[in-house]
C-alpha cells in the first residue's frame, strides 16, 4: 500500500511521462485474481452479444440517412450487417427523439452523438459498451487511487467518465485508424496546448507488438495537431506493451490506434476515458443504473457515472 508521499511522487512521474511522451504504461496494477475474473465475464458478454447485437429497434428514414451510411463505411472497417445494424439504431434513436434531425452532415456532427460499431474489423473485434448496467467490476477500476488520483490531477477534481467499455482485437484484425479523442476530433487546429481527456487502457491480456497493443505516436501530442496519416503504419510509432494487469495511459491529444493483430487469439482491454467536467460525454450511465445499486456505490463512483454532473432541472 502506497503512502500519500509515495502516491504523489508516482502522479508527478507519471503527468512528467504524459506532459513529454503523451503515454506511461504501469505494470501490474490488477491482480492476477482480478484479471481471471474480467477474463470470465468479458468472455460470457463478448460471446453473449456476439451471437446477439444490441438492436433497441428502428424508425423512419430521412434523405440524410445516405449520407450517414457513406460516412460510416467511409469510417470504420464493418460489415454489412452491422452497418445495417448500426442505421436502425441511429434510426431508432432520431424517432425516440421526435424525429429530430442533426443540423450539421455526419463528418461536422459531434461524435457523442453518433451512433458507431459494436462490431468492427469485419466482425473480428468488438467493443461491449454500457459496462457499468453489465458488471459491477467497473466501480473497482474507475475509482482506483492512482488513476483516479491522476486524472484528477490532469483534469482537474470535478473530472468525470465520459466512457468505459470492453475491446476485443480479434485475430487477423489489420489495427484501426489514427486519430485523437473526442473533444479533440471536433476542434481546429491548433489543439489546446493542455489536457481534455485521459485515456486508460486496463490489460486483460498480455499487451505486444504481435497481438494488437495499442500504437502511439510519441510527443504527437505537443504538435497540436491531428494524425496526418489515417491507416498503417505511422512514422514513430511504438506499441505500448505490458503484462496482462498493467495499464496503459495516454493523453487524449496523443496520436494513437490499436495496432494489428497477428496472433490466433483476441487482445482484450478495458478503456475508461477521463475528461474535464465540462465537455459532454460519450455515455450516460445515470438513467442505466439499478437505483439499489447505484445506492450501493460509492459517492466517488456515483459521481464519475454522472450522478450530480449534469444541468439542473429548473422549477
Amino acid at each position: 500500500m502506497k503512502t500519500n508521499i509515495e502516491t504523489h511522487i508516482a502522479v508527478a512521474e507519471a503527468t512528467e511521462q504524459l506532459n513529454q511522451h503523451g503515454y506511461v504504461v504501469l505494470e501490474r496494477v490488477l491482480t492476477p485474481a482480478m484479471v481471471e475474473r474480467w477474463r470470465e465475464v468479458l468472455d460470457e458478454l463478448f460471446a453473449q452479444e456476439q451471437g446477439t447485437p444490441y438492436e433497441p429497434g428502428d424508425g423512419p428514414s430521412r434523405p440524410e440517412d445516405n449520407e450517414i451510411e457513406e460516412f460510416l463505411s467511409d469510417s470504420y472497417s464493418i460489415s454489412s450487417g452491422e452497418l445495417q445494424r448500426i442505421m436502425r439504431r441511429i434510426r431508432y434513436t432520431r424517432d425516440q427523439n421526435y424525429d429530430t434531425p442533426w443540423p450539421v452532415g455526419p463528418r461536422e456532427i459531434n461524435k457523442t452523438f453518433m451512433h458507431i460499431p459494436n462490431l468492427f474489423d469485419h466482425d473480428k473485434s468488438q467493443y461491449v459498451r454500457n459496462l457499468p448496467v453489465k458488471t459491477e467490476l467497473t466501480d473497482r477500476l474507475v475509482e482506483n487511487p492512482f488513476i483516479l488520483g491522476l486524472a484528477r490531477h490532469l483534469l482537474g477534481d470535478d473530472c468525470v467518465l465520459g466512457d468505459i467499455t470492453a475491446t476485443s482485437i480479434g485475430p487477423g484484425s489489420d489495427g484501426g485508424a489514427w486519430h485523437v479523442d473526442n473533444p479533440l476530433t471536433q476542434m481546429a487546429e491548433p489543439l489546446p496546448d493542455f489536457p481534455l481527456g485521459l485515456q486508460v487502457a486496463w490489460m486483460i491480456d498480455d499487451f505486444k507488438p504481435e497481438n494488437g497493443a495499442t500504437r502511439v505516436v510519441s510527443g504527437s501530442h505537443l504538435t497540436r495537431r491531428k494524425p496526418d496519416w489515417k491507416r498503417g503504419s505511422g512514422t514513430g510509432e511504438l506499441a505500448l506493451s505490458g503484462p496482462a494487469g498493467s495499464v496503459a495511459i495516454w493523453l487524449g491529444g496523443t496520436w494513437h490506434r490499436a495496432g494489428p493483430n497477428a496472433t490466433d487469439h483476441p487482445r482484450r482491454a478495458i478503456i475508461s476515458f477521463y475528461q474535464c467536467s465540462w465537455i459532454k460525454p460519450f455515455s450516460e450511465y445515470r438513467s442505466c443504473v439499478d437505483p439499489e445499486r447505484a445506492a450501493q456505490m460509492s459517492s466517488t463512483v456515483r459521481y464519475l457515472y454522472g450522478f450530480s454532473a449534469y444541468g439542473l432541472r429548473r422549477g
